[in-house]
């Protein structure tokens, strides 16, 4: 099978090499704030003529919003806008006006209704102090090293990894990948390069093909298994608040940048800042490596696995639990396990979002009508039955993979549910195989309620 993956190291430059990376940054950076004040001012200007009453047909001509309309017009302009232009590759302005172009095409399919998840706002000017330095290479020479420990990037030339590539060489050397691109972006205090590459890998099978096994995701436990194995929770983001908030208070005591008075930051400020990157990034590398393990872990070991479609958008709206459920990473785990299924073999099912995992009985499948959060040990009145809430939950969720289409993953939704919102509230009823007689079902819990 072909998928495209990611393959991301740390780079070491040195100061002229650093110094370079942040002009052709800088470079998209102009280039989009460029484009985006253009577009801008023919919209405004549009809209002020038709307050005017001007008809239609007489309104100022729109502008494209396309890559290749972004092109022409820079190309045009770029002698005036950037006398500097030949000093930074192509790429560093295409990779400015990419991402307008996309963030203008999200906005208006999203104002359209035919972007589906959250409404997208319009692209804002990037500032220099808070935009990520970033540019993406995607044509020229790009290629690693035959020592493996440097990459060669056009226009950047040969740039020392802090760590050898010799997973991506073998595979490139092999003729089973071709990089497609490669961007360049800091991340804390350190630069990384990150090349897409289509890889063609080799058909796989879980070790244990027939096993479904329910993943139930929490904060007590990061992960619950329907085979009773507790995943616990490392909370590296709690581990870190002393030295975060430290560095945090020693920031706030020297003199930093002030935009109003022109004031540029101090050393010992730029010194504390790169301190608490430095930080930060530890925290969110910790946290990618512990998904990963575990995502790996699931996908090479189980044949079909069952997880839950959580709003954590909702949950994160929740000012006691929002930090901890970002620490969690629970949608990145499910990301993973996305693509992972995919790599062995396996299949991915979720649970639809309405699903009752923790609020049915594993044994006699009785469904509460409430069950609160404080409630750890679920308690069945109809057979008796005393288990872990997290794990009656996961076993429900193991239960559903024999109700699944074979075609593979997918929402699982409750037949005869009713997912309309009236004007009284919720009113969906869940009816699955295997529950209490009629009278005994409970409503399903509300949108965004923890399982």
């Amino acid at each position: 099978m072909k998928t495209v993956q990611a393959y991301r190291f740390a780079l070491d430059l040195t100061a002229g090499q650093e110094r370079l990376v942040l002009a052709h940054a800088g470079a998209a950076r102009v280039a989009y704030n460029w484009a985006l004040a253009r577009v801008k001012a023919v919209m405004d200007q549009r809209a002020a003529e038709r307050s005017y009453g001007v008809p239609e047909d007489q309104l100022t001509a729109a502008v494209g919003w396309s890559l290749a309309a972004l092109r022409r017009a820079w190309n045009a302009a770029k002698g005036e806008v950037a006398p500097w232009w030949r000093e930074c590759s192509k790429e560093a302005y295409n990779t400015g006006l990419d991402a307008l172009a996309r963030g203008l095409k999200n906005w208006a399919e999203s104002r359209s209704g035919t972007r589906a998840g959250r409404s997208v706002g319009f692209p804002r000017f990037k500032s220099r102090r808070r935009a990520v330095p970033s540019v993406r290479f995607t044509t020229g020479v790009i290629r690693v090293d035959p020592d493996r420990k440097h990459v060669v990037l056009p226009r950047l030339g040969r740039l020392k990894l802090h760590e050898s590539a010799r997973k991506l060489a073998r595979r490139v050397e092999a003729g089973t990948a071709r990089i497609m691109s490669a961007t360049v972006r800091r991340d804390g205090a350190r630069w990384h390069v990150a090349f897409t590459v289509e890889i063609e890998r080799p058909e796989r099978r879980a070790a244990r093909p027939e096993s479904m096994v329910g993943v139930d995701v929490g904060i007590a436990h990061l992960a619950v298994l329907s085979t009773g194995e507790l995943v616990p929770n490392p909370r590296h983001l709690g581990g870190a608040q002393h030295r975060l908030r430290s560095l945090g208070r020693a920031l706030s005591r020297k003199v930093g940048p002030d935009r109003r008075t022109g004031q540029r930051p101090s050393n010992r400020w730029r010194r504390t800042q790169q301190r608490l990157a430095r930080a930060h990034a530890r925290v969110a590398n910790l946290r990618r490596d512990g998904l990963h393990k575990l995502t790996t872990r699931l996908a090479r070991e189980h044949g079909t696995i069952v997880v839950e479609d959580l709003n954590v958008t909702g949950m994160l709206a929740n000012r006691r639990l929002a930090r901890h459920v970002a620490d969690a990473g629970f949608f990145e785990l499910r990301r993973q396990l996305a693509y992972k299924t995919q790599w062995n073999g396996g299949r991915l099912i979720v649970a639809d979002r309405w699903y009752p995992s923790s609020k049915t009985c594993s044994g006699c499948g009785t469904v509460k009508a409430k069950l609160t959060l404080a409630e750890r040990i679920y308690t069945c009145t109809t057979c008796g039955l005393l288990l872990d809430r997290d794990l009656n939950a996961a076993r429900n969720l193991a239960a559903l993979a024999g109700e699944a289409t074979p075609a593979g993953s997918g929402p699982v939704a409750g037949r005869g549910a009713d997912h309309k919102t009236r004007p009284g509230g919720q009113v969906a009823v869940k009816r699955q195989p295997g529950t209490a007689p009629a009278g005994k079902t409970g409503t399903a819990p509300p949108q965004g309620a923890a399982a």
